[in-house]
């Protein structure tokens, strides 16, 4: 599978928010396939790996997101749900799993729930390793385009998941300890 091919099935050729996909997405495989480096012990996909990183973000076109070139009727938090929509629908419902579970570091049923987030009632935290992993690289990057393409620490990664409350932060810091990153990662 191409994920180039499936980007270019949703987003035109000479779309900023595909370049800005692409660079994201190489991004976080490339993080996430360090991860997998490090982990090779519990023998992660990395061709998974890759594919999925590239398309993690795929449903953001459907989300009112200017900032990134997106005016989709969806509030930004439902990209994942889209998205993996989209991939089930073209028969990738592996891949698509990873994009419903990668927003924060997964939600619970609970924390949509008292969030009242405009997603299903349902468990959407990563279950996979891969899932995790990729849920894991993809904090260390913005799709914003300010940061210059440099990656965050995971202090900084800390700091901003502090927002959305202590389970997030668990998770992370339990990734981060599971997955032998260092802070210089």
């Amino acid at each position: 599978m191409d994920p180039e091919a499936v980007l270019a099935r949703f987003y035109p050729p000479d779309s900023p928010t595909l370049a800005l996909l692409r660079c994201h997405g190489r991004q976080v495989a490339a993080k996430a396939l360090a991860v997998a480096d490090r982990v090779a012990h519990l023998k992660p996909d990395r061709r998974f790996l890759f594919e999925a990183a590239m398309l993690h973000d795929v449903g953001i076109f459907q989300t009112d997101a200017p900032d990134l070139g997106c005016f989709g009727p969806s509030p930004y938090v439902c990209h994942g749900i889209l998205g993996g929509r989209l991939l089930a629908d073209i028969g990738l419902p592996r891949h698509g799993l990873v994009c419903e579970r990668h927003v924060g570091t997964g939600l619970s049923a609970e924390e949509i729930r008292a969030r009242r987030l405009p997603l299903p009632e349902r468990d959407l935290r990563p279950v996979s390793l891969e899932e995790e992993i990729i849920c894991y690289a993809d904090k260390f990057f913005s799709k914003n385009g300010r940061t210059n393409g440099a990656g965050r620490s995971v202090a900084q990664v800390v700091a901003l998941l502090a927002a959305y409350g202590p389970e997030q932060v668990a998770r992370f810091r339990r990734w981060a300890k599971r997955f032998e990153v260092s802070d210089a990662s």
